[in-house]
């Protein structure tokens, strides 16, 4: 309880020391940035650490987490005592009046405040909770994230050392872990409660966050739609009641992390025998889905199956020409909170909502201005182009696949701003499509880039990827079927909001659609010819043959067929591409009342959300034809990160949708939206619904004992003697420690995980992801092997010279695992700590 109230403490007073920064860099927002500021505030606070850190210019200790909180201070002021150059103003404010601005705001818009606030520390709180009833950090990818977090900890500079492979830096995009260090430093918070609690924050910010982006889109929305919205103090918010301004933005939480798809409905209508009949369905072996698909038990009642909330995570079904299953991932966030995994995509939710920010007010017309980088004109003022790269660089940093996304929205975004602002040649009517957007496009799109890049170089000089290529998808379409149970709860109020559209704006469906349609036809082509060239290699011709096939031709023949069988969910995404295209190739302009000199004005936001539909779109369509080389082997994680982006995008578009959709639909159409909308709804709360209560053991009412926010307690009761030696090794010196190797996603490397020192080899297989292969690891294991085994104390001495090795550790897992001979350790080295089933030797 007492660190939770010291993170909400320190992270509050953060947002607060980051809100007139935001205040000064996002005018064109309503609520100014002041829900996305504590996220900023973390990222800009981050970030200035970590490079100075990894610049030797401080060490990673609290004092340098103050210095580069007072810099972050520093920065915070100049927001209120600065003047603005490129708008055209000449005189400083000064700090009075600047402060005078922010507290007539803070005033006037208190309502939104006083919401954002009660909806962090009611989300914040609960999910705390939630992680308290089901906090171990152990199976899937959990050891690994704490092993990071530790590890940061435990580093004195940056970057920081490999925990699972001695004498090597971590080579992973480690942001997210850092920023969790951070925190847990600042609070004297320990690994364990770190990890919880670091998930438990993330998910409020991302509550927050799209709180807030939903609260601005719609503010923009109303502004067009109210005659008198400049008597509001809330802008754009004078057409609706107090009470309805702060409660609609909450729509966006409830579709981004509260919302699960609809495998939960699936499972409750397979539990109650629907469909069932003579031990035989259908619909049921048409769904054709793993385990759901299984004939269910007489008497038929809900009756959960062991992890029965898993499957909503592997949704798609890809089955080769043989018949032969592939696994998928296609996660969604409140799948991924309440699976508990602090992976780098969920670490990065919240800037990511940070970036479509920055993206929406570039959109309104916040930033507008030239900038002047080596003789090209930027058409973004200056604060705004390093604001953006930050984020943007930080994002690739976060989680390297958001970073083409995020870039692509806020370049989206600009040329839909220049697209709708006033014409150079008249202000009566908007700019419009033209070959020119492309120079602009390019202009910003690379500089931006090269920016993003160069700000987080430290990181990229020793990142190594096992990303390998782009390879062809020929045979594994995704079934309409599937596309929907995944997605549906999203599409369905997208889709309603496309069909209200119609005849109120104006739409190029001819020109929209055969875009749509030429692309769709350019990509299989490309997948098609990259195909034919893969098949002449080895993997290639052994593909063929692992189909049944002897030639090319027969494979590609074959997967046409199929292609066109399934060919529901193409032909849902296109008909999303081609509507989103078609609302956004029309242009219209409605000159407004600029609040600012620098804000030039645009219709409205319904473009940005049309933007929002067909990048999802894209993101869906992606790996349809291609995928990105990995080790895996197959699309299973371009799926896994593409579809979770487009969740998360989508998820804003559906929720602006049902807004929309509820305030504007009238008569017959009123009534039969509300009851669609209402009952996807409903079907998509299920999953939530059933699988909360059994992902904790019911919130562990019967044993509320066991609640905890430390995700390490668990060893204290599974594993003590472990617990109390690793936590002895916590407060050691610094060394490099030999234990037992084994395979991911077991117990092995759990001394370095948890102790933060870093082990001479953990989990290979994770070791090789992360580098692309085994060339660092080659030896490693074996001679651990031999370490433990061998009575030869010169090979012995060998090994722990090579290794550079400290501490020998000697517990239950290295003797079921090796037959240890430790006469060789007790004659020559000294017992460091020896209690229980565990002694630790350390090496002179």
């Amino acid at each position: 309880m007492i660190q939770f109230i010291l993170w909400y403490i320190t992270i509050t007073l953060l947002g607060l020391l980051t809100f007139p920064l935001g205040y000064r860099l996002f005018p064109a927002l309503a609520d100014r940035g002041y829900s996305l500021s504590r996220a900023l505030g973390l990222l800009l606070w981050g970030f200035l650490f970590w490079l100075l850190v990894s610049f030797h210019v401080i060490r990673n200790e609290v004092g340098g987490l103050l210095f580069t909180l007072a810099l972050l201070a520093a920065l915070s002021l100049w927001a209120l005592w600065g003047r603005d150059d490129e708008a055209g103003s000449t005189e400083d404010p000064g700090l009075a009046i600047r402060w005078a601005e922010l507290l007539a705001w803070i005033k006037a818009n208190l309502r939104v405040i006083i919401s954002v606030e009660a909806l962090f520390l009611v989300a914040f709180a609960a999910w705390a909770f939630i992680r308290a009833n089901n906090p171990d950090t152990t199976g899937t990818e959990k050891p690994m994230e704490i092993a990071f977090i530790n590890a940061i900890l435990h580093s004195p500079v940056f970057p920081p050392h490999d925990p699972w492979l001695s004498g090597y830096a971590i080579s992973y995009y480690y942001f997210g872990y850092v920023l969790a260090a951070m925190l847990g430093m600042i609070t004297a918070t320990n690994g364990g409660m770190t990890f919880n609690l670091m998930l438990s924050l993330v998910f409020a910010l991302s509550v927050i966050g799209s709180y807030g982006l939903l609260y601005n889109l719609l503010a923009a929305f109303y502004v067009t739609s109210s005659a008198d919205s400049s008597e509001s103090s809330s802008p754009g918010f004078s057409s609706v009641s107090r009470l309805t301004s702060v409660l609609q933005p909450l729509l966006a939480p409830l579709f981004l992390v509260m919302m699960g798809n609809l495998e939960g409905f699936l499972e409750l209508l397979r539990a109650y025998g629907f469909g069932w009949a003579n031990a035989s369905s259908n619909f049921w072996l048409w769904l054709n889905m793993k385990d759901l698909s299984d004939v269910p038990t007489a008497p038929f009642a809900w009756n959960p199956r062991f992890w029965f909330w898993w499957r909503a995570s592997r949704i798609l079904h890809d089955y080769d020409l043989r018949g032969t299953y592939f696994e998928i991932i296609d996660e969604f966030p409140f799948f991924s909170y309440l699976l508990g995994d602090l992976h780098p995509h969920v670490l990065a939710m919240p800037f990511g909502l940070l970036a479509v920010a920055l993206a929406l007010n570039l959109y309104l017309g916040g930033w507008r201005g030239v900038t002047d980088i080596f003789g090209f004109k930027i058409p973004v003022r200056r604060q705004g182009l390093v604001l953006m790269a930050v984020v943007l660089g930080g994002l690739a940093f976060l989680n390297t696949w958001d970073f083409p996304v995020y870039l692509a929205i806020v370049s989206g975004a600009l040329i839909l701003n220049l697209v709708h602002s006033p014409s150079e040649t008249t202000s009566s009517r908007a700019r419009g499509w033209d070959w020119d957007l492309v120079e602009y496009f390019l202009k910003f799109s690379i500089p931006l880039a090269l920016a993003s890049v160069v700000l987080y170089l430290p990181f990229y000089v020793g990142f190594s990827s096992q990303a390998g290529g782009i390879l062809p998808n020929v045979i594994f379409p995704t079934r309409g079927a599937y596309l929907w149970i995944m997605f549906g709860t999203l599409l369905v109020p997208i889709f309603l909001l496309l069909v209200w559209m119609v005849g109120k704006h104006g739409a190029e469906w001819k020109k929209g659609f055969l875009i749509t349609t030429g692309f769709v036809l350019l990509l299989w082509a490309f997948s098609i010819v990259l195909g034919i060239f893969a098949a002449q290699t080895d993997i290639g011709r052994s593909f063929v043959t692992s189909q049944g096939l002897t030639s090319t031709r027969e494979v590609l023949s074959a997967a046409t067929l199929r292609r066109l069988q399934f060919g529901a969910g193409l032909l849902t995404i296109m008909l999303l591409i081609g509507s989103g295209l078609s609302y956004l190739l029309p242009v219209s302009y409605h000159p407004q009342t600029e609040n600012e000199s620098h804000i030039v004005p645009v219709p409205g936001p319904i473009p940005f959300v049309m933007m929002f539909i067909v990048f999802g779109g894209l993101l869906v369509l992606a790996p349809e034809f291609v995928y990105l080389r990995d080790q895996f082997g197959w699309r299973m994680n371009t799926v896994f990160k593409f579809y979770y982006q487009a969740w998360a995008i989508w998820s804003l578009a559906a929720a602006f949708g049902f807004v929309v959709i509820i305030r504007e639909v009238r008569g017959f159409k009123s009534g039969l939206f509300s009851i669609v909308i209402t009952l996807v709804l409903l079907a998509g709360l299920i999953y939530p619904a059933l699988s909360l209560p059994n992902k904790t053991d019911n919130f562990n009412l019967n044993t509320p004992e066991r609640r905890t926010i430390d995700g390490a307690a668990y060893l204290g009761t599974y594993n003590p003697d472990d617990y109390l030696a690793i936590q002895w090794l916590t407060l050691a010196r610094p060394g490099t420690v030999a234990e037992a190797v084994g395979g991911s996603y077991t117990e092995f490397a759990r001394v370095s995980t948890y102790s933060g020192q870093p082990s001479v080899l953990g989990w290979p297989g994770h070791e090789s992801q992360w580098r692309g292969g085994s060339t660092e690891m080659n030896g490693r294991s074996e001679d651990l092997a031999k370490l433990y085994t061998t009575s030869n104390w010169i090979e012995t001495q060998t090994i722990l010279k090579r290794y550079d090795i400290r501490y020998v550790y000697l517990g239950p897992l290295e003797r079921s695992t090796y037959a240890v001979d430790d006469r060789k350790f007790s004659a020559n080295l000294s017992e460091a700590y020896n209690q229980g089933q565990v002694v630790i030797y350390e090496v002179p």
